[in-house]
């Protein structure tokens, strides 16, 4: 059997062939006795990412070629099945944390060992997230959310969040009314960089692929934290964050996707405890600002495309 594996990393690739090497290379320079494993899940890129595998970092374990572009959700189930997540083995033969991290990272050297002792040293936390920041420094927003419930995407999406950032009320989708550099128990943290208890993820199941991309880490956090687990952000710890490169690429599929994974979510966890009008207003609003997304993408030049996803 040998010794257990301390951490399994999964990331899903999808034509962002310089932005993987960036993040490969900068996993390949972490510090710390870190017993791990690097599964490379290519989503069927036309860039050569997984020649530039191949090439450049012949050292990942396993790297998955797929025929097509099934989405987050689904690449990242076939990087853990791989490593044996939901196929009934005992807790002991899995690694003991799995990472969700995606390819437009940039790791400090500390940053994995340090994130694998906070959870060394917090056994009922079932996943926590570190402070993700934008190329220019500022806090990528997504890294701590509260699920968007009715009332919580209402504040967001009518611009009472962006209006009243440091309310409590208004403010709670992105949790901007907290210190960026404080931990917090979250209801959510981003899959860009989404460390996992293996117990908590065998105990809620896999990532839903009824979400092509975005909403799969939401929905997951939800699950985890309905067996009793805590989602934590610890800003101890930063990682740089070069967002959306991947959609910018497929603009329109990625709005669409964005839009697609609200009513998702919603018809999941909260339609049947919500009043019928609500539920009306909700459908409405998410098929009106997707529209709207749609005409503003069409506007836009290629470099300034974008998702609105926080």
């Amino acid at each position: 059997m040998g010794e257990r594996m301390d951490l399994a990393i999964i990331i899903v690739n999808y034509n962002t062939r310089d932005d993987l090497h960036r993040c490969l290379s900068s996993i390949r320079q972490s510090r710390g006795p870190l017993h791990y494993e690097v599964v490379v899940v290519d989503n069927s890129s036309s860039d050569g990412s997984a020649e530039m595998v191949r090439e450049k970092h012949p050292w990942v374990q396993h790297l998955v070629v797929n025929d097509y572009n099934g989405g987050y959700a689904y690449a990242n189930n076939i990087g853990l099945r791989l490593l044996g997540y939901a196929q009934g083995r005992p807790l002991e033969e899995l690694p003991r944390y799995a990472l969700l991290l995606n390819p437009d990272t940039v790791l400090p050297p500390e940053a994995l060992a340090e994130m694998v002792a906070f959870m060394d040293a917090h056994p009922d936390v079932g996943v926590v997230g570190p402070k993700l920041v934008r190329e220019d420094g500022s806090l990528d927003k997504a890294c701590r959310r509260s699920f968007p419930t009715p009332a919580v995407s209402f504040y967001r999406l009518s611009g009472l969040a962006k209006l009243f950032p440091k309310s409590r009320r208004f403010g709670r989708y992105n949790l901007t009314y907290l210190d960026e550099n404080e931990q917090a128990d979250v209801d959510a943290v981003v899959g860009a960089f989404m460390l996992m208890r293996s117990e908590a993820l065998e105990q809620a199941g896999l990532l839903d692929e009824a979400f092509f991309m975005y909403g799969e880490d939401l929905d997951l956090c939800y699950r985890i934290k309905e067996h009793g687990w805590r989602v934590v952000y610890n800003p101890a710890v930063t990682v740089l964050h070069r967002k959306g490169a991947a959609s910018r690429k497929a603009s329109r599929r990625a709005i669409r996707a964005f839009y697609d994974a609200m009513k998702i979510f919603h018809d999941k966890h909260y339609r049947a405890q919500t009043f019928f009008l609500i539920n009306w207003a909700i459908d409405l609003g998410i098929v009106l600002l997707r529209s709207i997304a749609l005409l503003l993408d069409r506007l836009r030049p290629p470099r300034r495309k974008r998702v609105a996803s926080a």
